[in-house]
């Protein structure tokens, strides 16, 4: 197996140099290496769940939270799922050298606007070992070279998983230095990983607001923070009572530890009546803890709803919690959103076509939807095979982050001789 682990300044100084020969690679071989990534992952399940294995049992005898062991944990069907999100980014289309747009200038110059690779991004992430095999495969498949800095209690999932797609990539023509992991998960090789100017074209950060303030501190490279998720569900006075239940238990119950889990339920007081008592029932018989408003309290009748305090709406809990009020208006819903929402997403449940408008127009956030869970914002629900994470800036990403946010993109102009007069 490949060395995976090094030094942060010796990694990316490798990294560029393959960076180079990635941004021309062709879509062939780049595919090919995902698919031997694809295979890797498959042919040697049982060696990363033994590894795996490992992370685990550690994690529990640290007394972690059962949802960050959740999301440490790999078995067969979840190491089945990452092969799959590789194969389908093999399967879409190359991002590199795509015209956005051309034209003829009235000077006669041709000119187009072509996307081009990033160069070498750097990907730190949190207890989540998939994310080693979903940003290499979105790295390689956009022509950029990837340094992965994992976390400790990740450590024998990430070695093997990046170890093997080296190999894999390698085999199949790619650069060597193409993928590098840093060896250790402290401050000090986050420090230095982010100080990387001139070697390390961007970094992307994936874990919560404790990693991004760390790296804030100290980065001296363009960041884009795949930064937490405090997402809404807005239950508007026209709601189908049965649609908004599933939309929320769904948002909440199905895998509660993810950024795109709902995590404040707002309710219009003229449906609050007919809607809360049966979904405050579907939440609780499902183990949610609730915290409430005062009319909402009053609306659960003998279930138990601990009252809201202030933090509760800006908590990001990652957790079965889910604070819940009323509001008087939609109006007031956007004004809260608004308020203590992070911008990741936020869902609006209406058979209203005028309010579904007005919240699709007003909300400030990646991603907006009407009478659908959070649950889908994704890059494998959004057909990008996968993402490193999902932004919630304004700059260059918003949404998402797939191969097209990790390409920038240049002009390319041809002329005849000419001069500027």
């Amino acid at each position: 197996m490949a060395t995976t682990t090094a030094r942060a300044t010796d990694l990316c100084r490798v990294a560029r140099r393959a960076s180079r020969a990635l941004a021309s690679l062709e879509t062939g071989i780049k595919n090919a290496a995902l698919e031997a990534i694809a295979l890797a992952l498959v042919d040697r399940t049982d060696e990363i769940v033994e590894a795996n294995a490992l992370d685990v049992d550690a994690a529990t005898a640290a007394g972690l939270r059962p949802t960050l062991i959740d999301r440490l944990t790999l078995d067969p069907t979840r190491i089945a799922g990452i092969a799959a999100g590789v194969r389908q980014i093999a399967g879409l289309a190359d991002p590199v050298g795509e015209v956005i747009s051309g034209f003829r200038a009235p000077n006669g110059l041709d000119i187009r606007h072509v996307r081009v690779p990033l160069g070498v991004i750097a990907v730190v992430y949190e207890a989540r070992p998939n994310v080693t095999i979903d940003a290499a495969a979105l790295c390689l498949k956009s022509g950029n070279a990837i340094v992965l800095r994992g976390s400790s209690t990740a450590a024998h999932s990430n070695a093997i998983l990046a170890g093997l797609a080296i190999d894999a990539a390698c085999s199949a023509g790619v650069p060597d230095g193409a993928i590098g992991l840093v060896a250790g998960g402290g401050r000090e090789e986050l420090a230095e990983l982010a100080g990387q100017e001139g070697l390390v074209d961007l970094i992307i950060p994936r874990g919560g607001e404790g990693l991004k303030r760390a790296l804030q501190a100290v980065a001296r490279v363009p960041v884009i923070y795949a930064a937490s998720g405090n997402c809404h569900v807005y239950v508007d006075a026209s709601a189908g009572i049965d649609a908004a239940t599933a939309i929320i238990v769904n948002g909440k119950v199905q895998k509660p530890s993810v950024c795109n889990a709902a995590e404040t339920l707002l309710v219009h007081a003229a449906i609050a009546e007919a809607f809360l008592p049966q979904a405050l029932r579907v939440l609780a018989g499902s183990r949610v803890e609730l915290r409430g408003d005062a009319r909402t309290r009053e609306l659960a009748g003998a279930l138990d709803v601990i009252p809201a305090e202030e933090s509760d709406w800006a908590t990001e809990f990652l957790a079965p919690v889910l604070a819940v009020r009323v509001v008087e208006s939609i109006d007031e819903a956007i004004d809260h959103i608004g308020r203590y929402g992070s911008g990741h997403s936020e869902a609006i449940v209406t058979r209203d076509t005028e309010a579904a408008r007005r919240f699709q127009r007003d909300i400030d956030a990646a991603c907006v939807y009407v009478n659908a869970s959070t649950r889908f914002t994704d890059g494998g629900e959004f057909g990008m095979g996968a993402e490193i994470g999902n932004s919630t800036q304004k700059l260059h990403a918003r949404g998402p982050i797939g191969m097209r946010e990790l390409c920038t993109t240049k002009y390319l102009i041809e002329g005849d001789g000419h001069v500027r007069p």
